[in-house]
């Protein structure tokens, strides 16, 4: 994805390498499998890292669609 001149910086850290919505898409829905496949395994190794990293970046790929389905259009 290109950096539009109105993008936010944290959009296109993102997004970056990301050319379609099906693409974006598919990164959130992984990320977000990722991050409920970590809730089971942190309580299990009582070691919560992996979730308290997973959920702000799940919520920020999110975000960041948001955006730009919103702001901006998609290739």
């Amino acid at each position: 994805m290109e950096r539009k001149e109105n993008m936010p910086l944290w959009v296109f850290l993102a997004l970056m390498n990301i050319e379609t919505r099906k693409g974006a898409l598919i990164l959130f829905w992984c990320s977000l499998a990722f991050t409920l496949c970590c809730i089971p395994l942190s309580y299990y190794l009582n070691d919560w890292w992996w979730l308290g990293m997973m959920v702000p970046v799940t919520l920020w790929y999110w975000f960041s669609l948001q955006w730009v389905d919103k702001h901006s259009t998609w290739n």
